[in-house]
């Protein structure tokens, strides 16, 4: 019904940037939130950062300013801008988006993932 479709990992040095995008296709009557979350090899995954419909920003402590989180309502799509990369932002980043039905009952979707590497 709803597909997630991330973009824009890869490899970089630590202090590169990364912009990764993630676009919402599907039957949507409205998206109310939508998430960034992050798995590092080995560890749970753990919420990045996330945008409300109404704008509202939210990111984890570890981001440290560095992140920033921002959505496109029209194209249903949602960015994280990743600056200063440190090898513990290894991980596979995870989009997720919660919808609201007509009816007002939500739902919560996942994208596969997108890989981010930070080595020299």
């Amino acid at each position: 019904q709803v597909q997630l479709a991330e973009s824009g990992g890869g490899v970089v040095q630590p202090g590169g940037s990364l912009r990764l995008s993630c676009a919402a296709s599907g039957t949507i009557f409205s998206i109310n939130v939508m998430h960034w979350y992050r798995q590092p090899p080995g560890k749970e995954r753990e919420l990045v950062a996330f945008i409300r419909d109404d704008g509202v920003t939210y990111y984890s402590d570890f981001v440290e300013g560095r992140f920033t989180i921002s959505r496109d309502s029209a194209m249903n799509t949602v960015d994280l801008q990743m600056n200063s990369l440190k090898p513990e932002d290894t991980a596979v980043y995870f989009c997720r988006i919660t919808t609201r039905s007509q009816r007002g009952i939500t739902e919560g979707y996942w994208g596969r993932g997108t890989q981010v590497t930070v080595s020299t």
